[in-house]
């Protein structure tokens, strides 16, 4: 019997293959644009693109699964992923690479939902949440080694041995999926009519819930106004701020380590009313990004200005996913499952707002000034949580 410890390490390294291939794109922006013959801002709008079929595509994906199998369900996906990873490394025109990038966005948000009830499945009751945070920050460890060593490939070797680097161990992933993961589970069967009615029901009163239509659009607005400028992370790097290539590939990992922080910090404040200490820290973020163009015209508090958004960028996470599940549990138990899956869907359609939001500034302005850009949906999540945690308390003295 394969052991959890082997299980827990092929799940966190799927969500890590996961990751960098989501990522990737900021890392070898430059190199894509420069041997395709497209705009800067044009390979931008690949993140743009990924993230909203990734955020449209997975529930519906994920409503496929029905009685399947889930292992046999996860490896079909996995040979999905790998072949539109391949169709990346050996894209030579922009078109092709679009499809390759929709072709491995549509299966990756599945992918990380299942392993993740794979997770809830062969975690004892005492290391479930030790899991499911680890898968979790299988993307933060890609965020911090995957992009830095994608772009230092790039750099080598050429920006498509990057996607072939992550096709490989893809490969080795879904090997490890085959011989170690458990091949019975599949989703329980709803046995009564009724309990199907309450269950949509659950999920249609969720929605009309004022603490959830908030909540929502938070995820996405806080992350649109961070992805304005980190789409265009490596050319403010290069370009604006003059540092050599292999600096950069050290600057990308410095940015990754001040990520991984700010998840980690992220989580502190989910333990101690974190939505409560919000308003302040959207402020602050608020003021980091107005200054962010007078901070790009020097390397040094440029570089400052870009590590500091790295911190802040994923305060909101925990927060407001403890929001949502609480919300959930006390009035819409039912609903649970989509409730938990609200952060990563919105923050993915906020990746695509704010990404395709940087590359009008780009093309009709300046990459310099995209700070602006990002510091109006900044402004929109400091008003967000300020009526949720209004609409909030009111709901708590109704009680």
């Amino acid at each position: 019997m394969t052991s959890f410890k082997v299980r827990s390490f092929v799940l966190i390294l799927l969500a890590f293959v996961l990751g960098c291939s989501e990522f990737i794109i900021v890392g070898v922006l430059d190199d894509i644009s420069t041997e395709l013959h497209v705009g800067v801002s044009t390979v931008g709008y690949l993140v743009t693109i990924f993230a909203l079929v990734y955020a449209v595509s997975t529930p519906f994906v994920t409503s496929a699964v029905g009685q399947h199998t889930l292992y046999r369900f996860m490896l079909f996906l996995m040979g999905i992923f790998i072949i539109g990873n391949v169709l990346s490394a050996v894209a030579f025109t922009y078109p092709v690479l679009v499809v390759s990038r929709i072709i491995t966005a549509i299966v990756s948000g599945p992918l990380i939902s299942i392993a993740l009830t794979f997770a809830n499945y062969i975690a004892p009751i005492s290391k479930k949440a030790w899991l499911i945070s680890w898968v979790f920050s299988g993307f933060s460890i890609a965020s911090v080694f995957g992009v830095p060593l994608g772009t230092w490939i790039a750099t080598a070797a050429g920006w498509r041995m990057s996607f072939a680097a992550i096709v490989v161990v893809s490969v080795l992933t879904m090997v490890l999926i085959a011989f170690s993961l458990p091949r019975d589970l599949r989703q329980r069967r709803r046995t009564q009519a009724a309990g199907q009615g309450q269950s949509a029901d659950g999920v249609m009163a969720l929605f009309k819930d004022r603490r959830i239509q908030i909540g929502m659009l938070m995820p996405m607005v806080s992350i649109a106004g961070v992805y304005v400028v980190y789409t265009y992370l490596r050319p403010l790097l290069s370009r604006n701020l003059g540092f050599t290539t292999n600096v950069v590939t050290i600057l990308l990992f410095i940015f990754g380590v001040m990520s991984l922080i700010s998840n980690q910090l992220s989580g502190r404040l989910a333990d101690n009313d974190g939505l409560l200490k919000m308003p302040k820290i959207f402020g602050a973020e608020l003021v980091l990004m107005l200054l962010m163009p007078l901070a790009l015209t020097n390397r040094v508090t440029g570089l400052i200005a870009l590590m500091l958004m790295g911190v802040v960028m994923y305060l909101i996470n925990s927060p407001i996913q403890m929001h949502f599940l609480g919300v959930a549990e006390r009035d819409y138990p039912q609903a649970i499952v989509m409730a938990s899956s609200l952060n990563s869907i919105f923050a993915n359609f906020g990746i695509a707002l704010g990404s395709a939001t940087g590359g009008l500034i780009v093309d009709h302005l300046s990459m310099r000034i995209t700070g602006f850009g990002g510091a109006v949906y900044i402004l929109a999540a400091l008003l967000l949580v300020i009526w949720l945690n209004r609409v909030n308390k009111q709901a708590a003295e109704a009680v």
